[in-house]
């Protein structure tokens, strides 16, 4: 016997797909060891101008949703020249933001709909948001490489 509360669960719901955990995709899109010490060192860096040990002045920016990972891709390149023409004074720190959350209508970012179709392939959006991060972390160690698939 169903009960009311079953005659109205999951009515829209047309599809599921199981999402990879984040150590899977940490797994198939791994950092490499330049990765994580960079990352390392932002962050010892950032905390460091926080607590006040560091005198220069720390400054957060970037795009304001990604939707081009090319153009976003360039402008890393671009920063990551600029944030070392003024490390003496700036740390300068890439945001990097994918999702619109305060968006009711229209696009709602690279992870949920990274085809910009209405697809919602949120494992695809999952994976190039990963993939770009590291190629913007890689830009210190060679230039962003191209994303794969």
């Amino acid at each position: 016997m169903f009960s009311s509360v079953d005659k109205v669960t999951n009515l829209r719901i047309t599809d599921s797909e199981a999402l990879p955990s984040p150590a899977e995709l940490c797994e198939d899109i791994a950092r490499t060891s330049e990765q994580k010490a960079l990352v390392t060192r932002a962050r010892k860096e950032m905390h460091d101008l926080i607590q006040g040990k560091d005198k220069r002045l720390l400054a957060v920016v970037g795009p304001c949703s990604i939707h081009d990972l090319e153009a976003c891709r360039e402008y890393a390149e671009r920063f990551a020249k600029l944030a070392e023409e003024t490390k003496e004074r700036l740390l300068l720190v890439m945001r990097v933001y994918f999702e619109k959350p305060r968006t009711t209508v229209g696009w709602k970012g690279l992870i949920n709909d990274p085809h910009l179709d209405n697809s919602f392939d949120v494992n695809e959006g999952l994976r190039r948001a990963r993939q770009l991060l590291l190629d913007i972390n890689g830009v210190g160690y060679g230039g962003v490489r191209q994303a794969r698939g």
